[in-house]
This record gives structure tokens, sequence and C-alpha cells, in this order.
């Protein structure tokens, strides 16, 4: 055979692979707004970056490229392939990224998409399960090789995954997994395929191929207003690509390098007159610490994940002075800053993410106290111990700022000293009191800062207005820290 036909041939079978799951169903889901695997991946990426890997493997496109300039790796689930014809090409193909992204210390992007089979206003229903394979034993130990790979990747290099589409089933624990989920609203879906079924319907239901709607337990809204599970909701495909880009700006390409830095046309002195105001306010519901971040920020740049579940307690990411950080601060304006169950596990879980890729931490503390919010004492007191863990736990520098109210445990908890704070400070208005009783007449003397920073709880005293300066200053302080812990395998957080 000569050269030329071997040429054409390798042409013809990529052209095929372009075009997976038939112009049909491109075609459909082209009229739905839904890009293919491949136009995914280049609309992610850098213009002209992307290498792709094992072309004329089925199952999804896979490959590396650039964001930013930077390397990462990432798999796009094929849509456009109905579950029954994929195989294990799928998982054999995401696996090798991950591999390939431990060996070269990048970061791992995941699009999940399973939705030939699914429409706009379609349901679930057993018989169908069955028909696309999806009850197969064959199937049984599939996905494992990918999320075993998935979980020692954790903590190692990034991993952020965003659900375009259906994600049902051991597939939907990959997105999970990952350190940011993100779901596109009204299209993304992500549920283990019992639990979406049960919630709608018995079992019995299930066997005799009832229909049941999924969107109530497994869309966008419900995971990220009630479970957490969704960092990031975006309208559309575009959007939710464009997060993937800005939040991987935020961080380094794996555990053993510091975050990126920026040029900062922000002047590291700007004092901010506006918060001596903010901090003289007394109403609570008027305190929206979001505001106070964007105030001290570089630019007033803010980068909030969860923004609509467990709303009492705000995280993201922000830079000062260049520098990128990971902000936890109470919210007043909601349940008057008190810490819940659900707050507390946010924060736990992002102050774990931050120490594992050397974000310092930046705590903006509003703590009277804690609520039960329908939870019992003891699911709160897990809450707390976990806080309390992931802040002990973290070696990264930790800056803690004492804007309110700060009360007994609810403020020990919150990055204060007693957990390992490099540098603690508070507002000059702020209280700080073992138990907030407002009502003893010498009260606010006692619990002034005044009183708390000769006894060392705090390193110092300062005018709301030069929060900003104060916290960059105490960033390059800490740029050297070396903190080491007990040798050990690991520790056991209370999960």
């Amino acid at each position: 055979m000569a050269a030329d036909d071997y040429n054409e041939r390798l042409r013809l079978l990529r052209e095929q692979a372009y075009r997976r799951g038939g112009p049909e169903r491109v075609t459909e889901r082209a009229r739905r707004g839904i890009q293919t695997a491949r136009d995914r991946v280049l609309s992610l990426l850098d213009a002209g970056t992307f290498v792709e890997l094992d072309v004329l493997v089925e199952g999804a496109v896979t490959g590396h490229g650039m964001i930013n300039g930077r390397d990462v790796y990432v798999f796009s689930q094929d849509g456009e392939v109905p579950p029954e014809e994929l195989g294990d090409e799928f998982v054999r193909k995401a696996a090798k990224i991950v591999d390939l992204a431990m060996k070269n210390g990048a970061p791992i992007v995941g699009l999940y998409d399973g939705g030939s089979w699914w429409g706009p206003g379609q349901v679930i229903n057993a018989q169908a399960r069955r028909s696309a394979g999806l009850d197969d034993q064959a199937g049984l130990g599939r996905y494992s090789e990918l999320y075993f790979r998935t979980v020692m990747a954790s903590g190692f290099v990034p991993q952020i995954a965003a659900v375009l589409g259906p994600c049902f089933g051991v597939t939907a624990c990959g997105a999970a997994l990952a350190d940011v989920t993100l779901m596109v609203r009204g299209a993304g879906l992500l549920a283990m395929e019992g639990a979406g079924l049960v919630a709608t319907g018995s079992a019995g239901e299930a066997d005799s191929g009832a229909t049941l709607h999924v969107e109530e337990v497994a869309g966008a809204r419900t995971h990220s207003e009630q479970t957490g599970l969704a960092h990031l909701v975006a309208d559309s495909e575009a959007e939710c690509l464009e997060m993937i880009r800005t939040v991987l700006g935020y961080l380094p390409q794996n555990n053993l390098e510091d975050p990126p830095r920026v040029e900062s046309f922000d002047p590291p002195d700007r004092m901010e007159e506006w918060l001596d105001s903010y901090a003289a306010s007394s109403v609570s519901a008027s305190r929206d610490v979001r505001e106070v971040i964007r105030r001290v920020v570089d630019e007033g740049e803010f980068v909030e994940l969860a923004p609509s579940w467990a709303e009492n307690l705000v995280i993201g990411f922000a830079r000062l002075g260049g520098t990128a950080v990971g902000l936890v601060a109470n919210q007043p304006a909601v349940m008057d800053g008190r810490l819940n169950w659900a707050a507390a596990t946010k924060a736990a879980r992002f102050v774990r993410f931050c120490d594992a890729f050397n974000l310092p931490l930046v705590v903006l503390v509003d703590a009277p106290g804690f609520v039960r919010d329908g939870h019992a004492a003891g699911e709160i007191l897990r809450g707390a111990a976990k806080l309390t863990y992931a802040f002990s736990e973290a070696t990264v520098p930790k800056l803690s700022v004492v804007t309110g109210r700060a009360y007994g445990a609810a403020y020990e908890i919150m990055c204060s000293r007693f957990v390992r704070a490099d540098f603690s400070f508070a507002w000059a208005c702020a209280q700080i009191a073992e138990w907030g009783d407002e009502e003893e007449p010498d009260f606010r003397e006692s619990a002034s800062p005044f009183a708390a920073a000769p006894k060392g709880l705090l390193d110092d005293v300062i005018a709301p207005s030069e929060t900003r300066p104060r916290l960059i200053a105490a960033l390059r302080a800490c740029v050297g820290k070396r903190e080491g812990r007990p040798p050990k395998k690991h520790g056991n957080i209370l999960l």
C-alpha cells in the first residue's frame, strides 16, 4: 500500500472519529445548544494548544493543552454516543489522562455528559436503564479504576469537574470527588441511579418501569442549594468553561508549587474608609461580608464558591497584593453569622483544599455562636470538629481578622490563635468574649479587643480602613513559612 493510501486511511478514520455518534445526534444536540465533546475541549483550552490522544478510541475526547499559558490535562465524555456503545473506552481513556497529569504535575479537567439518550422534559425509567446496559453486571467495577486514580490525585494536582449533561451512577462519583464541581443549569444532572429513582418513587415502581422525574433531586439547583456538591452553576456551557479557566487561574499546577502571582495595579497600601462606616453598622441584615471582601482584595475581584449553600458562611478565591488566597468569612446577613453543620462542613473542606495547594487563608470572623437549624446537637458538634481539625491541620499562612463578634467556641474554631493563626487582628469595634452576654452593663468594655490584646489573643487592634495593607504586610511576612506536623500516615478527620 502506498504512503498516500495510508494517509488517506488515517484521514478517513479521524474524520469518522470526529463525527462519532452520527450526524443526526450531533445535529439534534447542537439544536439545543450542546457542543460536541471535542468542541467543548477546544472552547476550554487556549487556541491552538490542544493535542488529542487516542483519537481512534471511542468513549471520550482526551488530551492535553494549555489554559492561560499553563499545561492542563482534559477528558470530555462523548455525550453523542449511547451508553450501551461505550464499553470500557471512556474509563480507559480518562484513567490514562489522570495518570499522565500526575506524572507531569498538571491540573485535570473532566467534562461529564452521558447524554445522547436524554432530552429536555424526558424522564428516567427503569426499562430504559436496562436497555442502555446500565444494570449489566459486566459493568461492575468498570469505573473504579478511574476513581481510584482520582483519589490518588487528590491533593496532588487540582481536579475540576464540569457536569454538562446527565451523570448518573458510579460516573457521578468522579464529579463528586473533584476539588471544584460545576454544573450547567437545566442540563447537568448528578445522582447515584438508585438515589435518583427512590427519591421520587418506590422501588416497586422503579421495577415496574415507572417513569421518574429527576431534575428536582439531581439538577443544578438541588446540588447548589441543598447538597453543596455544586460549587458553581452556569447558565450555559460557554459560561461554565469560562468559570473553569477563572478558577484554575488561582491554583498552582500541583501541590509542590505556589499559586501563580499576578501583577496588581491596586495599591497595597490602599486604605478603605468605607469599612469604618460598615463597622459602625449594628444591623446584622445590612452587614454583607462579601462587600467587605470586595473592598479589601485586589481590584474587588472575588470568586465565591457554593454561594447558595450554607449562606451563613462565605468561601472563595481572591488576591491580595497579587497573591492568590482563600477567603473564609462568617456572613452576619444570614442566620446572624452563626455557624451550623452545613457552614462548618463547607468551610472545613475548603480549608483543606487551600492547604493542599498552598493557598494562604484569610479568615474574617463575625461568629456569635452556633445555631441548630433543624440539625441535632450532635450534628453541630460534628461540623465544629471538622472545622477545628481543618484549621489545626493547615500549615499554610493563616491570617484572621475579627470584624464583629467573636464569642466562645465559635470564635476559637474560626482560625483563632488557639488553632495557630499566624497573625490575628481585630477591628477596634470588635467584641471578643467567652460568651456573648450583651445585656451585662460592662460587657462591651470587658469584651473589647483592647482587653484581649494584652492577654496575647491578638497581634494588634486595627482600624477597619487599614485592613487591606495590614493583611498584605502579614502575607509578605509569611512568605517563607515552614511549619511541620508529627510524622504519620494521615490523620483521622471526623467525616
